[in-house]
């Protein structure tokens, strides 16, 4: 049976995407130092530490379900935000 990590952090699955994009997601989170695991199923499941892990983790579904001119409006509201604050973010 299949145990996922004991944690404080949000546990989710990622659902309704289909299962080849499933790999591409997980190997994306790898990348990222996203704890992610797939069990026998074929699910994918994701634990949540901090905020940034769950917007990278959006961002990532994003670029696989999305289709392309979602993607250009979105970039397009990034580039027309106004800059409020800066970050120094370090993983």
């Amino acid at each position: 049976m299949f145990r996922p990590p004991s944690s404080d952090g949000l546990i989710s699955q990622v659902a309704n995407i289909n299962r080849g994009d499933r790999w591409t997601v997980y190997r994306r989170l790898k990348e990222l130092k996203i704890l992610c695991w797939c069990p026998d199923d074929g699910s994918l499941w994701v634990k949540i530490d901090r905020a940034i892990d769950g917007i990278l983790l959006r961002s990532t579904v994003q670029q696989i379900v999305a289709d392309r001119q979602e993607l250009v409006d979105w970039l397009d509201r990034c580039w027309e935000a106004p800059l409020t604050q800066t970050f120094n973010y370090q993983r």
